[in-house]
């Protein structure tokens, strides 16, 4: 991946395009998320309750997105056709973050995912359908959330799970945002192991030209709405990220494909 010039940008920065090969250096962004982080799957009643309080922590607490709770756990009806997966910091041992993929119920496919009610009036319907997916087929991916001590940066807008050009430093000083692409990386893992062949994000404008050079291929499905900030309802070619991923972020999607493993196999979701 080549590095490009972004007009405006100050004299000596990279983009996450050439950063990520300066952060090469590191030998192995696989080994580099492995000794900092770790992707949990939110597979027992205990997990599932951390979930729900980081996300009260973060959706309620710090953002004010929602109203609290008596019992301090965020849910919602969605949370009955989700699986989610928590991020653990390996050098606090502590969960800093978490993310869910939700599916269409069983008994209602038609039933619309939380994206195609907030985007209703903006969404390209050609897109939607091009291709012939079935829903069965497709997800979202939902309540991504990082607490406040790993996200916050002075002046930065309030988003539950951040992702700029400051993340991966500039030429003199590169480094990786392995925290939140871990998280991406870790919610499209758990869609593929599910089954899904479409997901489905409402993020922040910029996101998909970040993901994009990660080899993450973004196609935007509909205009901007307000919500909670200016959103963007965009969709993911599950299957085409395994081929399409950057060779340096290669080993980490591995890695963390390695440490979700295939839960659910055996264990009720």
């Amino acid at each position: 991946m080549t590095e490009r010039s972004t007009p405006g940008r100050a004299a000596g920065k990279t983009t996450p395009a050439g950063a990520l090969g300066q952060v090469k250096g590191e030998s192995d962004l696989g080994r580099g998320f492995r000794t900092r982080f770790e992707i949990v799957p939110a597979i027992t009643d205990e997990l599932k309750d951390h979930t729900y309080r980081l996300r009260h922590n973060v959706y309620v607490e710090d953002l004010r997105f929602e109203d609290p709770r008596a019992d301090q756990r965020e849910t919602d009806e969605y949370d009955v056709r989700a699986k989610a997966i928590l991020l653990r910091h390996i050098g606090t041992w502590e969960f800093i973050a978490c993310a869910r993929l939700i599916r269409t119920a069983a008994d209602d496919p038609d039933g619309l995912l939380p994206f195609e009610r907030v985007c209703a009036g903006t969404l390209d319907r050609e897109l939607l359908a091009a291709g012939n997916v079935p829903r069965s087929a497709i997800a979202e991916a939902s309540r991504l959330a990082v607490i406040s001590k790993f996200r916050r940066r002075e002046g930065e807008a309030p988003v539950p799970a951040p992702l700029d050009d400051r993340d991966f430093g500039d030429l003199h000083f590169p480094r990786f945002p392995y925290m939140i692409i871990g998280l991406y990386l870790g919610v499209i893992a758990l869609a593929r192991l599910d089954g899904v062949k479409r997901l489905y994000l409402l993020t922040e404008p910029r996101l998909a030209e970040h993901l994009s050079r990660l080899g993450v291929h973004v196609v935007t499905v509909g205009g901007p709405v307000e919500f909670r900030g200016t959103r963007i309802p965009s969709m993911i070619d599950v299957d085409s990220v395994v081929t399409g991923l950057n060779r340096y972020v290669q080993p980490m999607y591995d890695e963390i494909v390695k440490q979700l493993g295939n839960p659910w196999a055996t264990t009720k979701a």
